[in-house]
Order: structure tokens, then C-alpha cells, then sequence
């Protein structure tokens, strides 16, 4: 696709139909986790994709879907044929900048941001335009109850659980012009999130590129 088509596909979706996703799309898009950056080649992400109508019901449960299908809306996490649980696993980072070449007057560096989740932030939009490259929608929900999902995936205690990615083919009913219509009216200016040179003298009119 076009990029400028994948992006303007690009949205979180909760309505999918049922039908399953061909295993080569499932695979291409989950070998995004080789493609996504990580701080210093740290290599922390992992994903767990799950397929298992059983397993998937359960995520769901865990992700307390009526949570997010509340208002009427048919449930989505368990409907979506694919599951991909995105972790992350942060002593990667701290092995790699303990490497001599990272050193900083011989130790680690103090951390500007918690680079491991800025990078599963990076992975988990790289999956979402894989996604959107293979035909297919995604989104993605946070679990509260990681433990009982890391017991039930085998999850060992380094990797964190940010959270899980659900791929699918959207419903025809997806995108509402109403819910559209809603988000578009709570944009935000486009000076207010974006400043050119300085905080304060950068700012440019409203709908200004």
C-alpha cells in the first residue's frame, strides 16, 4: 500500500468479524518485532501471539472485556482471531548499555526515559501498519490482571506484559461516521501540539502543516 493510505486507515478498531487470519499474514506482521527499534540494539521486545479460541476467551476475561464493550457494543477482544500479547524485557537494556562501547565514565547511564517502553510504543504501531498493510484492522486493550496472563501464557517474571494487540478483519460497521465525527470535534489546534524553534514563539495558527 501507499503510505499515505496506510495512515489514513490507521485506527483503533473494536468491531472485527470472526473469520480467521491466513497464517503467512500472521507471521509477516508479527516479524515486525525484528523490524521495531530498540535503544542501543537492546532487542527487549516479545510478542506472544495467540490464535486459540479457548486461550483468546480467557485474555479476554482477563482484560475484563465488558470494560471496554460497555454502551452496547458487541465484544471485540474475544472475537478477534488474533491475539498478540506485547511484552517487553528491560534487563535486555541494562545487559546492553552495561557493554563496554555504552559505558558512561565506566558505568551505565542514568536513563532519560525508560527506553523499553518507548520502544514497545514504537513496536506496537509497527504493528498496527503491518496490519493495516495485510488488509487487516487492529487495537489494543491493557490487561489489569498481568499475573493471572503471564500464568496462563508461561510468561517468566523478567518480561513485563504492556499490554495486548488484537488483529483482525474489521466489521463493515468499524468505523461509524458518528464516532468519527466525535473525534474529529475533539481535536485538538495543531499549534497546541506541535511549536516550531521555541515553546513560546513556535506556535502556529490552527490547521497550519
Amino acid at each position: 500500500m501507499d503510505f499515505d493510505d496506510v495512515l489514513a486507515a490507521r485506527r483503533m478498531v473494536r468491531r472485527y468479524r470472526p473469520d480467521p487470519v491466513p497464517a503467512d499474514a500472521v507471521e509477516r506482521i508479527a516479524a515486525m518485532v525484528r523490524k521495531a527499534p530498540s535503544g542501543g540494539f537492546s532487542q527487549g521486545h516479545r510478542l506472544i501471539v495467540v490464535t486459540d479460541p479457548v486461550t483468546r476467551a480467557r485474555i479476554a476475561e482477563l482484560a475484563q472485556e465488558p470494560y471496554y464493550t460497555r454502551d452496547g457494543e458487541p465484544p471485540w477482544l474475544s472475537v478477534a482471531p488474533v491475539l498478540m500479547v506485547l511484552g517487553i524485557c528491560e534487563d535486555d537494556y541494562h545487559a546492553r548499555y552495561t557493554k563496554p562501547d555504552k559505558l558512561v565514565d565506566g558505568q551505565e547511564m542514568e536513563w532519560p526515559a525508560p527506553y523499553w517502553w518507548v520502544d514497545s510504543g514504537a513496536l506496537l504501531m509497527l504493528i498496527q501498519l503491518a496490519a493495516i498493510n495485510e488488509g487487516l484492522a487492529s487495537g489494543f486493550a491493557t490487561v489489569p490482571a498481568k499475573d493471572e496472563l503471564a500464568a496462563l501464557l508461561g510468561v517468566p517474571p523478567e518480561i513485563a506484559i504492556v499490554g495486548v494487540i488484537t488483529i483482525g478483519y474489521a466489521r463493515a460497521d468499524a468505523v461509524r461516521p458518528a464516532d468519527t465525527a466525535r473525534l474529529r470535534s475533539m481535536r485538538k489546534p495543531f499549534g497546541d501540539l506541535v511549536r516550531h524553534e521555541s515553546w513560546k514563539d513556535g506556535a502556529r495558527p490552527a490547521g497550519t502543516p
